[in-house]
């Protein structure tokens, strides 16, 4: 078991939080990380990539001239590959690039992910926002006073709406997520990680309920 600081939105220690070791504490192994993010980034492609083959290419019913006597090469179809505007030979047809991997070796690698931002001490957990309003302003000073301004962050929170959301939102340097949709890819291409209390402590009675 690990122990991380609860901060304020100032940046000062408030309280303290228990974190499995499981969680946190995991060896990382670069092949289960690079199928994972490898899996995250082939099920976000859109595989509709087309071209025409030259049976699906306009024209060439006739054949261009005769058979023999012209001097030129035999052709049936001016829409012959070989041609100008005939048709594309193994082109790219839509597809679907995504494939499968065991549900427990996605769960690993989150938390090998979340072990190797621990390891770094790029791991913070903060008490609510509780935005009154939308405010990028406010949002933006939250993370100078944690110091991770100028930083790549992930800000796990209990659900995507709200003040949190649209004060955050704006932001090019700031990724949004939930404690249920967090996934590896995210983790590793984030400076940090911070989560809001409450978000960690669903996240690790989820952890908790899966394990039992």
């Amino acid at each position: 078991m690990v122990t991380l600081d609860i901060l304020d939105l100032k940046g000062s220690s408030k309280d303290k939080i228990d974190i499995p070791d499981e969680v946190v504490k995991q060896e990382v192994n670069t092949n289960i990380l690079h199928l994972e993010v490898k899996r995250f980034l082939a099920s976000a492609r859109s595989g509709t990539s087309k071209t025409k083959g030259r049976a699906e290419v306009r024209g060439g019913g006739k054949k261009p001239w005769r058979q023999k006597g012209t001097g030129n090469a035999r052709a049936g179809s001016s829409r012959s590959p070989i041609w100008k505007g005939g048709g594309i030979v193994f082109g790219p047809v839509p597809r679907d690039y995504s494939f499968k991997l065991n549900k427990k070796v996605i769960r690993k690698s989150k938390f090998m992910a979340l072990s190797d931002k621990f390891n770094e001490e790029k791991i913070m957990v903060v008490c609510e926002f509780n935005f009154k309003k939308p405010s990028t302003k406010s949002a933006a000073a939250i993370l100078n006073n944690l110091k991770v301004g100028t930083s790549k962050v992930l800000i796990v929170l209990d659900k995507l709406d709200g003040n949190d959301l649209l004060s955050f939102r704006n932001m090019p340097n700031v990724l949004l997520t939930t404690y249920k949709s967090m996934n590896t890819y995210e983790i590793l291409v984030s400076d940090c990680v911070i989560f809001t209390k409450s978000s960690l402590e669903k996240f690790l009675e989820e952890f908790s309920n899966a394990r039992s």
